[in-house]
C-alpha cells in the first residue's frame, strides 16, 4: 500500500532522559517526528499500527534505554468479553447520549476538563492547563480526529472523549469526565462505548495507548480482555505476555 509519505525519508528525533511518568526511580526517552499536514492521515495510521502514539502534532513511542516495559495496547471488538460487570457499566449510563463533534474545542468542555483534572489530576503534568493549551491539544495536528460528548438527558455534559479515527478502528487520545460521576464508572464506560461503536461501524479494533505493567496510572487496560499488545513478535495477546512475565492486571480505573 502506498502513502504520501512514502516518497520522503520521514526524520525521527530522541528526547534526552527524564523522570518516567509512569514507574518511580526509571528514567524514560522517546523517539519522535513532526506531522506533516498533509501526510499527516496515512503517516498517524501507519505508525500507531508500529507503537507510535500522537499527541497534537507529534508522533511519538517510548525509546528507553533501559526499559521496555511500556507496550502499545488494543481491544479486538470481535471477541471482546463483555462481562456482567462491564454490562453493568453500560446499563449504569445508559441514559447519556453520545455525540460526535469535530475536533474544536468549547468552553464547556474546558470547564469539565478543569473540574476532572482538579480532582484527579491535581499534581500531574496537565494540572492548571489553560483554555489556549485546550484548543491546541484538541485542534493541533488533528488527524481525521473526533470529541465524543456524553450528556444526560437535561442537556449537561458529562464526559468527553478525543479520538482518531484510523483504519481499523477509533484510537482514544485522552478522555475526561464529571468527577462527581465515580459510580458511574465513566472511565470504563468511554472505552466500552468505543468498543461497541466499533463493532456496529464494522471496524476491529480499539487501541488504547501504551499498556505498562507494575504502572496503577496505565495498568487498568488489562482488565479489557481479550487485550492484544505490540511487542517485538508483533501483536500478542495479553495472556502470554502475563505469562512470560508473571505479572497480574491491576484494577485501577485510568484514561490515557
Amino acid at each position: 500500500m502506498t502513502h504520501p509519505f512514502s516518497t520522503r525519508q520521514i526524520p525521527f528525533y530522541l528526547t534526552a532522559a527524564g523522570p518516567c511518568p509512569y514507574l518511580p526511580g526509571r528514567q524514560e526517552r522517546k523517539l519522535f517526528t513532526r506531522i506533516d499536514p498533509g501526510e499527516g492521515p496515512g503517516l498517524n495510521d501507519a505508525l500507531t499500527h508500529a507503537g507510535f502514539r500522537r499527541s497534537q502534532g507529534v508522533l511519538y513511542r517510548p525509546a528507553c534505554e533501559q526499559c521496555d516495559a511500556c507496550h502499545s495496547a488494543r481491544i479486538p471488538v470481535e471477541t471482546f468479553d463483555w462481562s456482567r460487570s462491564f454490562r453493568r457499566v453500560l446499563k449504569r449510563n445508559d441514559d447519556l447520549v453520545r455525540h460526535e463533534k469535530p475536533a474544536e474545542a468549547t468552553a464547556e468542555q474546558f470547564a469539565l476538563l478543569t473540574r476532572y483534572l482538579d480532582a484527579r489530576h491535581g499534581d500531574g503534568d496537565m494540572a492548571g492547563m489553560s483554555y489556549g493549551e485546550y484548543v491546541l491539544m484538541v485542534s493541533d495536528g488533528a488527524q481525521r480526529t473526533d470529541l465524543v460528548e456524553y450528556r444526560d438527558p437535561a442537556g449537561r455534559l458529562r464526559a468527553c472523549a478525543l479520538i482518531d479515527r484510523l483504519r481499523d478502528g477509533p484510537s482514544l487520545l485522552y478522555s475526561f469526565f464529571d468527577p462527581d460521576d465515580a459510580p458511574r464508572s465513566p472511565g470504563t464506560f468511554i472505552v466500552l462505548d468505543a468498543i461497541r461503536w466499533t463493532g456496529q461501524n464494522g471496524f476491529s479494533n480499539v487501541y488504547l495507548g501504551y499498556w505498562v505493567p507494575g504502572s496503577r496510572k496505565m495498568d487498568y487496560k488489562s482488565r479489557f480482555r481479550p487485550l492484544e499488545v505490540l511487542t517485538s513478535a508483533g501483536w500478542q495477546s495479553l495472556e502470554n505476555i502475563l505469562n512470560d512475565i508473571g505479572d497480574e492486571p491491576g484494577a485501577d480505573e485510568g484514561e490515557d
